[in-house]
């Protein structure tokens, strides 16, 4: 059985940190496979491991996969050379791609380079056949001050201004479910993903054929989980409850 979950959002509860490492601890020490999974463009995946690791979670690098992991992937099958929209903090991760001459758009989480400039540079390469390419579609996100504008709204716009329709890596994308399912071993049906967006994380998980565990912490808003077809398999107040019932029902039915 493979269990995914997001990263992200682990370091927004201090006080929650040490409930969730337990559970973490019950999941190490039952037949489950587990990955971290996130959407996340601020960061590079080494300064995420980093992070993690010094909050005490035992994680190790193949243990994440990111949608800059994905994106990458996508620049080096196509052997182009992007115009990159991302934080500079998540610059690590293309390492060795070549960008300069760009013919392909990829945008991230990007709140230094939305600016007008960049964004009509990026308009005028799509408008000459550059591949749009978004590393999610994510409307907003958490920060502390509250929710915040992700990179969706910035890519609709570049396709709405184009007529063109952009390649998503991220989730809700099958693509990125199934990679990173690869090294578990385990078919989606095999899997659960537990998360706090109801589009993004439960719907692409269920989409893909596993089950979705909602969780109403981070950026879940109430009524979320009617806002999917089908519906969550469970929606949970804490991610310690899903862990609970992941152990409790689904694990006793093997």
């Amino acid at each position: 059985m493979g269990l995914m979950a997001k990263t992200f959002k682990l370091n927004e509860y201090s006080n929650y940190l040490k409930c969730i490492y337990i559970h973490l601890l019950r999941l190490r020490h039952a037949p489950v496979s587990v990955k971290f999974v996130t959407n996340t463009t601020k960061e590079c995946k080494r300064t995420l491991l980093e992070r993690l690791r010094r909050l005490r979670f035992n994680i190790e690098e193949h243990e994440i996969f990111t949608s800059l992991t994905a994106a990458r992937n996508l620049l080096e099958q196509k052997m182009v050379r992007p115009l990159l929209l991302v934080e500079d903090s998540a610059l690590e991760d293309f390492m060795g791609i070549e960008t300069n001459n760009p013919n392909a758009v990829v945008i991230g989480l990007a709140p230094d380079h939305f600016n007008y400039q960049m964004l009509n540079k990026a308009f005028r390469l799509i408008l000459e056949g550059a591949p749009l390419i978004a590393i999610h579609k994510a409307r907003y996100y958490k920060r502390k001050d509250g929710l915040a504008l992700g990179p969706g709204p910035f890519v609709n716009g570049l396709e709405y201004a184009t007529d063109t329709q952009a390649i998503v890596v991220g989730k809700p994308e099958k693509t990125f479910f199934l990679e990173a399912l690869r090294d578990l071993n385990c078919s989606p049906e095999e899997a659960v993903m537990i998360g706090d967006d109801a589009r993004d994380d439960v719907g692409g998980a269920q989409n893909t054929g596993m089950l979705g565990i909602l969780v109403k912490t981070g950026k879940y808003r109430a009524g979320d989980e009617g806002k999917i077809n089908p519906s969550p398999h469970l929606t949970c107040d804490s991610f310690p409850e899903a862990v609970n019932y992941i152990l409790q029902h689904l694990l006793e039915a093997k």
